[in-house]
Protein backbone atom coordinates (compact mmCIF):
# COMPACT_ATOMS: atom_id res chain seq x y z
CA UNK A 1 0.00 0.00 0.00
CA UNK A 2 1.52 3.12 -0.95
CA UNK A 3 1.96 5.97 1.35
CA UNK A 4 -1.25 8.45 1.78
CA UNK A 5 0.25 11.94 0.59
CA UNK A 6 -0.84 15.58 1.01
CA UNK A 7 -0.11 19.25 -0.84
CA UNK A 8 3.78 18.34 -0.46
CA UNK A 9 2.76 15.14 -3.28
CA UNK A 10 1.80 17.17 -6.12
CA UNK A 11 2.29 17.17 -9.50
CA UNK A 12 1.52 20.06 -11.57
CA UNK A 13 -0.96 19.39 -14.63
CA UNK A 14 -0.09 21.43 -17.99
CA UNK A 15 -3.42 22.10 -18.87
CA UNK A 16 -5.37 23.02 -15.70
CA UNK A 17 -8.58 22.06 -15.21
CA UNK A 18 -8.41 19.88 -18.01
CA UNK A 19 -10.11 17.01 -16.23
CA UNK A 20 -13.25 17.71 -13.20
CA UNK A 21 -12.42 17.45 -9.44
CA UNK A 22 -13.35 14.48 -7.80
CA UNK A 23 -15.66 15.21 -4.50
CA UNK A 24 -14.32 13.60 -1.76
CA UNK A 25 -16.02 15.15 1.02
CA UNK A 26 -18.39 11.89 1.00
CA UNK A 27 -15.16 9.55 2.31
CA UNK A 28 -15.41 8.63 5.87
CA UNK A 29 -12.24 10.30 7.17
CA UNK A 30 -13.16 13.72 5.93
CA UNK A 31 -17.06 12.98 7.35
CA UNK A 32 -15.22 12.44 10.82
CA UNK A 33 -13.02 15.65 10.17
CA UNK A 34 -16.12 17.73 9.47
CA UNK A 35 -18.17 16.04 12.45
CA UNK A 36 -14.99 16.62 15.00
CA UNK A 37 -14.96 20.05 13.74
CA UNK A 38 -18.47 20.85 13.83
CA UNK A 39 -18.09 19.88 17.65
CA UNK A 40 -15.55 22.45 18.21
CA UNK A 41 -17.60 25.21 16.84
CA UNK A 42 -16.87 25.25 13.39
CA UNK A 43 -19.39 25.83 10.89
CA UNK A 44 -18.18 26.06 7.54
CA UNK A 45 -20.57 24.95 4.56
CA UNK A 46 -19.30 26.16 1.44
CA UNK A 47 -15.56 24.31 0.80
CA UNK A 48 -15.71 20.38 0.15
CA UNK A 49 -12.58 18.23 0.21
CA UNK A 50 -11.88 17.23 -3.49
CA UNK A 51 -8.96 16.11 -5.60
CA UNK A 52 -7.72 17.94 -8.54
CA UNK A 53 -6.17 16.72 -11.22
CA UNK A 54 -3.80 19.60 -11.48
CA UNK A 55 -3.01 20.24 -7.68
CA UNK A 56 -4.22 16.81 -6.30
CA UNK A 57 -6.24 17.38 -2.74
CA UNK A 58 -7.58 20.37 -2.10
CA UNK A 59 -10.66 22.34 -1.13
CA UNK A 60 -13.63 23.39 -3.99
CA UNK A 61 -16.46 25.91 -3.21
CA UNK A 62 -19.91 24.99 -3.47
CA UNK A 63 -20.81 28.36 -4.52
CA UNK A 64 -19.81 31.57 -6.29
CA UNK A 65 -17.15 33.60 -3.86
CA UNK A 66 -16.81 37.23 -4.14
CA UNK A 67 -13.72 39.09 -3.66
CA UNK A 68 -13.93 40.41 -0.28
CA UNK A 69 -15.94 37.65 1.03
CA UNK A 70 -14.75 35.12 4.10
CA UNK A 71 -13.97 31.89 2.75
CA UNK A 72 -13.17 29.95 6.12
CA UNK A 73 -13.02 30.98 10.21
CA UNK A 74 -11.75 28.35 11.71
CA UNK A 75 -12.43 28.62 15.70
CA UNK A 76 -9.42 28.55 18.21
CA UNK A 77 -10.84 25.60 19.79
CA UNK A 78 -10.19 24.18 16.45
CA UNK A 79 -6.34 24.73 16.35
CA UNK A 80 -3.35 23.13 17.39
CA UNK A 81 -0.99 25.18 19.09
CA UNK A 82 1.84 25.04 21.43
CA UNK A 83 -0.95 26.41 24.26
CA UNK A 84 -3.01 23.53 23.54
CA UNK A 85 0.22 20.97 24.67
CA UNK A 86 0.78 22.71 27.65
CA UNK A 87 -2.63 21.97 29.02
CA UNK A 88 -2.16 18.62 27.58
CA UNK A 89 -0.75 16.12 29.24
CA UNK A 90 3.04 16.83 28.16
CA UNK A 91 2.57 20.30 30.12
CA UNK A 92 4.07 19.09 33.39
CA UNK A 93 7.09 17.63 31.48
CA UNK A 94 7.80 20.65 28.83
CA UNK A 95 7.61 22.97 32.22
CA UNK A 96 9.42 21.07 34.62
CA UNK A 97 12.54 20.29 31.67
CA UNK A 98 15.67 21.48 33.08
CA UNK A 99 16.62 23.48 29.93
CA UNK A 100 13.64 24.60 27.77
CA UNK A 101 12.38 23.05 24.72
CA UNK A 102 11.66 25.14 21.13
CA UNK A 103 7.78 25.15 20.46
CA UNK A 104 8.90 23.31 17.27
CA UNK A 105 9.76 20.47 19.28
CA UNK A 106 6.56 20.70 21.90
CA UNK A 107 4.44 20.22 18.83
CA UNK A 108 6.55 17.56 17.10
CA UNK A 109 6.26 15.65 20.72
CA UNK A 110 2.31 16.35 20.74
CA UNK A 111 2.46 15.04 17.14
CA UNK A 112 4.24 11.63 17.75
CA UNK A 113 2.60 10.54 21.14
CA UNK A 114 -1.41 11.49 19.83
CA UNK A 115 -0.50 9.69 16.86
CA UNK A 116 0.87 6.92 18.67
CA UNK A 117 -2.05 6.78 20.66
CA UNK A 118 -4.37 5.81 17.44
CA UNK A 119 -8.25 5.70 18.54
CA UNK A 120 -7.40 7.56 22.12
CA UNK A 121 -6.42 10.38 20.51
CA UNK A 122 -9.06 13.15 20.80
CA UNK A 123 -7.18 14.52 17.60
CA UNK A 124 -7.40 11.38 15.51
CA UNK A 125 -9.76 13.05 12.77
CA UNK A 126 -7.54 15.10 12.28
CA UNK A 127 -4.23 13.01 12.50
CA UNK A 128 -6.46 10.69 9.89
CA UNK A 129 -6.24 13.10 7.13
CA UNK A 130 -2.34 13.91 7.65
CA UNK A 131 -0.18 13.17 5.06
CA UNK A 132 2.28 9.83 5.70
CA UNK A 133 5.16 11.25 4.56
CA UNK A 134 6.13 14.30 2.61
CA UNK A 135 8.26 15.54 -0.15
CA UNK A 136 10.49 18.00 0.87
CA UNK A 137 14.14 17.36 0.58
CA UNK A 138 14.57 16.10 4.06
CA UNK A 139 12.95 12.79 2.70
CA UNK A 140 15.21 12.28 -0.10
CA UNK A 141 17.88 10.46 -1.39
CA UNK A 142 20.75 12.13 -0.68
CA UNK A 143 22.12 10.92 -4.49
CA UNK A 144 18.76 12.60 -5.71
CA UNK A 145 19.69 15.82 -3.71
CA UNK A 146 23.13 16.27 -5.25
CA UNK A 147 20.88 16.86 -8.22
CA UNK A 148 19.45 19.99 -6.78
CA UNK A 149 21.29 23.58 -8.03
CA UNK A 150 24.07 24.51 -5.68
CA UNK A 151 22.25 27.38 -3.84
CA UNK A 152 19.06 24.84 -2.64
CA UNK A 153 21.53 21.91 -2.22
CA UNK A 154 23.00 23.45 0.58
CA UNK A 155 19.70 24.19 2.15
CA UNK A 156 19.05 20.95 1.65
CA UNK A 157 21.79 19.36 2.87
CA UNK A 158 21.52 21.93 5.87
CA UNK A 159 17.68 21.36 6.34
CA UNK A 160 18.97 17.28 6.50
CA UNK A 161 21.35 17.96 8.99
CA UNK A 162 18.99 20.15 10.97
CA UNK A 163 16.22 17.69 11.64
CA UNK A 164 18.70 14.90 12.30
CA UNK A 165 20.35 17.73 15.12
CA UNK A 166 17.08 18.20 16.70
CA UNK A 167 16.38 14.61 17.03
CA UNK A 168 19.53 13.85 18.32
CA UNK A 169 19.26 16.71 20.79
CA UNK A 170 15.64 15.58 21.93
CA UNK A 171 16.45 11.96 22.90
CA UNK A 172 17.08 13.32 26.31
CA UNK A 173 13.97 15.03 26.84
CA UNK A 174 11.92 12.34 24.74
CA UNK A 175 13.24 9.43 27.94
CA UNK A 176 11.98 11.67 30.49
CA UNK A 177 8.32 10.87 29.33
CA UNK A 178 8.86 7.37 29.95
CA UNK A 179 6.58 7.10 32.71
CA UNK A 180 3.79 7.86 30.15
CA UNK A 181 4.09 4.49 28.59
CA UNK A 182 4.12 1.01 28.66
CA UNK A 183 6.48 0.37 25.50
CA UNK A 184 10.00 1.99 25.20
CA UNK A 185 10.52 5.37 24.72
CA UNK A 186 12.80 3.98 21.89
CA UNK A 187 10.32 2.25 19.95
CA UNK A 188 7.86 5.75 20.35
CA UNK A 189 10.22 8.39 19.21
CA UNK A 190 12.41 7.24 16.33
CA UNK A 191 14.12 9.22 14.05
CA UNK A 192 11.40 8.82 11.01
CA UNK A 193 8.51 9.95 13.46
CA UNK A 194 10.27 12.90 14.27
CA UNK A 195 10.79 13.60 10.69
CA UNK A 196 6.93 13.22 10.28
CA UNK A 197 6.03 15.28 12.89
CA UNK A 198 8.58 18.06 11.80
CA UNK A 199 7.48 18.16 7.93
CA UNK A 200 3.40 18.65 9.27
CA UNK A 201 4.33 21.25 11.47
CA UNK A 202 6.65 23.03 8.40
CA UNK A 203 4.65 22.42 5.58
CA UNK A 204 1.01 22.66 7.16
CA UNK A 205 1.15 25.37 10.27
CA UNK A 206 -0.84 28.99 9.47
CA UNK A 207 1.38 32.15 11.24
CA UNK A 208 -0.08 33.01 14.69
CA UNK A 209 2.08 34.67 16.89
CA UNK A 210 1.78 33.70 21.11
CA UNK A 211 2.87 34.92 23.71
CA UNK A 212 6.68 34.22 24.87
CA UNK A 213 7.16 31.37 27.79
CA UNK A 214 9.26 30.83 30.08
CA UNK A 215 9.41 27.33 29.61
CA UNK A 216 10.14 27.32 25.81
CA UNK A 217 13.69 28.37 23.99
CA UNK A 218 14.01 31.79 22.68
CA UNK A 219 13.05 30.54 19.08
CA UNK A 220 9.75 32.64 18.05
CA UNK A 221 6.59 30.94 18.79
CA UNK A 222 4.13 31.78 15.64
CA UNK A 223 2.92 27.87 14.65
CA UNK A 224 -0.85 26.96 14.69
CA UNK A 225 -1.69 23.99 12.74
CA UNK A 226 -5.37 24.09 11.36
CA UNK A 227 -7.39 21.32 10.76
CA UNK A 228 -9.17 21.45 7.66
CA UNK A 229 -7.91 24.63 7.09
CA UNK A 230 -4.40 23.32 5.81
CA UNK A 231 -6.29 21.23 3.07
CA UNK A 232 -6.02 24.82 0.86
CA UNK A 233 -3.55 24.78 -1.90
CA UNK A 234 -0.91 27.41 -2.97
CA UNK A 235 -1.00 29.42 -6.31
CA UNK A 236 1.32 32.35 -6.48
CA UNK A 237 -1.40 33.97 -8.27
CA UNK A 238 -4.09 34.53 -5.74
CA UNK A 239 -4.97 37.42 -3.14
CA UNK A 240 -6.01 36.46 0.33
CA UNK A 241 -5.84 38.14 3.49
CA UNK A 242 -5.13 35.69 6.07
CA UNK A 243 -5.24 36.57 10.46
CA UNK A 244 -6.42 35.77 13.80
CA UNK A 245 -8.93 37.43 14.72
CA UNK A 246 -8.00 38.58 17.87
CA UNK A 247 -12.24 39.63 18.52
CA UNK A 248 -13.70 36.28 17.17
CA UNK A 249 -10.80 33.86 18.38
CA UNK A 250 -10.60 32.34 15.08
CA UNK A 251 -8.47 32.13 11.95
CA UNK A 252 -9.58 33.83 9.01
CA UNK A 253 -9.23 33.70 5.56
CA UNK A 254 -10.37 36.32 2.92
CA UNK A 255 -10.18 36.02 -0.99
CA UNK A 256 -9.75 39.30 -3.05
CA UNK A 257 -10.32 36.91 -5.61
CA UNK A 258 -13.69 35.81 -7.56
CA UNK A 259 -14.34 31.87 -7.78
CA UNK A 260 -17.22 30.02 -9.59
CA UNK A 261 -18.96 27.27 -8.07
CA UNK A 262 -16.80 24.18 -8.22
CA UNK A 263 -13.55 25.85 -8.13
CA UNK A 264 -10.81 25.22 -6.54
CA UNK A 265 -9.70 27.87 -4.13
CA UNK A 266 -6.35 29.05 -3.36
CA UNK A 267 -4.40 30.49 -0.81
CA UNK A 268 -0.62 32.33 -1.48
CA UNK A 269 1.92 30.76 1.15
CA UNK A 270 3.89 34.06 -0.38
CA UNK A 271 5.92 35.23 -3.20
CA UNK A 272 8.46 32.40 -3.35
CA UNK A 273 10.64 31.10 -6.51
CA UNK A 274 10.25 26.96 -7.32
CA UNK A 275 12.99 26.03 -5.19
CA UNK A 276 11.65 28.09 -2.13
CA UNK A 277 8.39 25.98 -2.83
CA UNK A 278 10.04 22.59 -3.34
CA UNK A 279 12.78 22.97 0.17
CA UNK A 280 9.77 23.57 2.20
CA UNK A 281 6.62 22.42 0.88
CA UNK A 282 7.69 19.68 -2.04
CA UNK A 283 6.02 20.55 -4.95
CA UNK A 284 6.54 23.62 -7.79
CA UNK A 285 4.03 25.93 -8.76
CA UNK A 286 2.29 25.77 -12.43
CA UNK A 287 3.38 29.34 -13.75
CA UNK A 288 5.09 30.66 -11.17
CA UNK A 289 5.98 34.09 -11.50
CA UNK A 290 8.82 34.60 -8.94
CA UNK A 291 10.88 31.59 -10.51
CA UNK A 292 14.63 32.13 -10.59
CA UNK A 293 17.89 30.75 -11.23
CA UNK A 294 20.42 32.03 -8.59
CA UNK A 295 23.87 32.48 -8.94
CA UNK A 296 26.93 31.63 -6.26
CA UNK A 297 29.51 33.33 -4.83
CA UNK A 298 31.75 30.65 -6.21
CA UNK A 299 30.24 30.79 -10.03
CA UNK A 300 31.24 34.57 -10.01
CA UNK A 301 34.33 34.02 -8.86
CA UNK A 302 35.41 31.27 -11.07
CA UNK A 303 34.79 34.12 -13.63
CA UNK A 304 36.35 37.04 -12.43
CA UNK A 305 39.37 38.30 -13.04
CA UNK A 306 41.94 36.91 -10.08
CA UNK A 307 44.42 39.09 -11.24
CA UNK A 308 42.14 41.90 -10.10
CA UNK A 309 43.98 44.02 -6.96
CA UNK A 310 40.94 45.55 -6.17
CA UNK A 311 38.75 42.27 -6.29
CA UNK A 312 38.83 41.69 -2.21
CA UNK A 313 37.49 45.42 -1.75
CA UNK A 314 35.14 45.07 -4.51
CA UNK A 315 33.69 42.05 -2.81
CA UNK A 316 33.35 43.16 0.75
CA UNK A 317 32.03 46.96 -0.99
CA UNK A 318 29.01 44.16 -2.33
CA UNK A 319 28.59 42.43 0.94
CA UNK A 320 28.63 45.66 3.07
CA UNK A 321 25.50 47.08 0.50
CA UNK A 322 23.25 43.79 0.34
CA UNK A 323 24.57 42.90 -3.31
CA UNK A 324 25.64 39.28 -2.42
CA UNK A 325 22.11 37.93 -2.04
CA UNK A 326 19.26 37.18 -4.21
CA UNK A 327 21.25 37.34 -7.30
CA UNK A 328 19.48 35.75 -10.09
CA UNK A 329 18.70 35.10 -13.82
CA UNK A 330 15.29 35.36 -14.91
CA UNK A 331 13.21 34.34 -17.97
CA UNK A 332 14.36 38.38 -19.46
CA UNK A 333 18.11 38.21 -17.95
CA UNK A 334 19.79 39.12 -15.24
CA UNK A 335 17.97 40.81 -12.40
CA UNK A 336 19.38 44.59 -12.16
CA UNK A 337 21.22 43.64 -8.23
CA UNK A 338 23.17 40.34 -10.64
CA UNK A 339 24.11 43.02 -13.55
CA UNK A 340 25.01 46.02 -10.51
CA UNK A 341 27.32 43.60 -8.70
CA UNK A 342 28.83 42.52 -12.28
CA UNK A 343 28.96 46.33 -13.02
CA UNK A 344 30.71 47.07 -9.84
CA UNK A 345 33.31 44.07 -10.44
CA UNK A 346 34.41 45.09 -13.61
CA UNK A 347 35.61 48.63 -12.61
CA UNK A 348 38.91 49.66 -13.74
CA UNK A 349 41.52 50.70 -11.37
CA UNK A 350 41.02 54.32 -12.67
CA UNK A 351 37.06 53.57 -12.67
CA UNK A 352 36.90 52.33 -8.73
CA UNK A 353 36.56 55.65 -7.46
CA UNK A 354 32.82 55.45 -9.08
CA UNK A 355 31.44 52.27 -6.81
CA UNK A 356 28.89 54.61 -5.64
CA UNK A 357 27.77 55.41 -8.71
CA UNK A 358 27.62 51.80 -10.43
CA UNK A 359 25.46 50.35 -6.84
CA UNK A 360 23.17 53.74 -7.35
CA UNK A 361 22.47 52.42 -11.70
CA UNK A 362 24.44 55.38 -12.55
CA UNK A 363 26.52 54.71 -16.24
CA UNK A 364 30.08 54.95 -15.73
CA UNK A 365 31.91 53.83 -19.05
CA UNK A 366 31.30 52.36 -22.52
CA UNK A 367 34.28 49.81 -21.96
CA UNK A 368 32.41 48.70 -18.36
CA UNK A 369 29.17 48.22 -19.89
CA UNK A 370 30.57 46.00 -22.11
CA UNK A 371 32.73 44.17 -19.91
CA UNK A 372 30.00 43.64 -17.14
CA UNK A 373 27.92 42.41 -20.19
CA UNK A 374 30.61 39.97 -21.55
CA UNK A 375 30.79 38.69 -17.37
CA UNK A 376 26.90 38.21 -17.54
CA UNK A 377 27.29 36.20 -20.53
CA UNK A 378 29.57 34.03 -19.49
CA UNK A 379 27.99 32.84 -16.18
CA UNK A 380 24.71 32.33 -17.66
CA UNK A 381 26.51 30.18 -20.17
CA UNK A 382 28.29 28.10 -17.43
CA UNK A 383 25.18 27.42 -15.63
CA UNK A 384 23.42 26.42 -18.66
CA UNK A 385 25.83 23.74 -19.39
CA UNK A 386 25.89 22.43 -15.93
CA UNK A 387 22.38 22.43 -16.12
CA UNK A 388 22.26 20.38 -19.32
CA UNK A 389 24.87 17.96 -18.08
CA UNK A 390 23.17 17.29 -14.97
CA UNK A 391 19.66 16.43 -16.41
CA UNK A 392 21.75 14.13 -18.96
CA UNK A 393 22.88 12.50 -15.74
CA UNK A 394 19.02 12.58 -14.58
CA UNK A 395 18.26 10.82 -17.97
CA UNK A 396 20.62 8.09 -17.59
CA UNK A 397 19.71 7.37 -14.06
CA UNK A 398 15.71 7.57 -14.21
CA UNK A 399 15.17 3.71 -15.17
CA UNK A 400 16.87 2.81 -12.14
CA UNK A 401 15.20 5.32 -10.55
CA UNK A 402 11.14 4.74 -10.98
CA UNK A 403 10.45 3.99 -7.27
CA UNK A 404 12.05 7.41 -6.44
CA UNK A 405 9.25 9.66 -6.43
CA UNK A 406 11.46 12.62 -5.99
CA UNK A 407 13.71 11.98 -9.00
CA UNK A 408 10.71 13.86 -11.22
CA UNK A 409 10.93 16.73 -8.93
CA UNK A 410 14.16 18.06 -9.27
CA UNK A 411 14.24 17.35 -12.55
CA UNK A 412 10.85 19.19 -13.15
CA UNK A 413 13.17 22.21 -11.34
CA UNK A 414 16.64 21.78 -13.17
CA UNK A 415 14.09 21.90 -16.60
CA UNK A 416 12.77 24.98 -15.14
CA UNK A 417 16.16 26.38 -14.86
CA UNK A 418 17.86 25.43 -18.30
CA UNK A 419 14.47 27.05 -19.75
CA UNK A 420 15.09 30.24 -17.88
CA UNK A 421 18.77 30.01 -18.60
CA UNK A 422 17.97 29.70 -22.04
CA UNK A 423 15.61 32.72 -22.16
CA UNK A 424 18.04 35.05 -20.55
CA UNK A 425 21.04 33.80 -22.95
CA UNK A 426 18.85 35.15 -25.91
CA UNK A 427 18.14 37.71 -24.06
CA UNK A 428 22.25 38.66 -23.60
CA UNK A 429 22.48 38.44 -27.65
CA UNK A 430 21.33 42.25 -27.38
CA UNK A 431 23.60 44.26 -25.06
CA UNK A 432 20.79 47.07 -25.12
CA UNK A 433 18.30 44.78 -23.67
CA UNK A 434 20.08 44.57 -20.65
CA UNK A 435 21.45 47.73 -20.30
CA UNK A 436 20.40 49.10 -17.13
Amino acid sequence: MKPKRGRTARRRAKNVGERSAVNHSLEKKYIQLRRWLKERGFREKQLRAAHFPDTGRGLMTTQLLQPGELIISLPESCLLTTDVVLLSYLGKYITGWRSPISPLLALCTFLITERYAGDRSPWQPYLDVLPSTYDCPVYWEPETVDFLPDPVKERAIEQRRMVHELYSSALPFFQSLQSLFSENTENIFYYDALRWAWGTVNTRTVYMKHAQRDCFSGEQNVYALAPFLDLLNHSPGVQVEAAFSEEKRCYEIRTNVQYKKYDQVFICYGHHDNQRLLLEYGFMAARNPHRSVYVTRDVILHNVCSADKQLQKKWSLLKENGFLENLTFGQDGPSWKLFTALKLLCLGDDEFKSWKKVLLGSFVSESNERNSLDLVRKICLQLLEQTSHVLQAICTLKPEKTSDPHIALVEALRLEERNLLQGSASVLQYGHNVTL
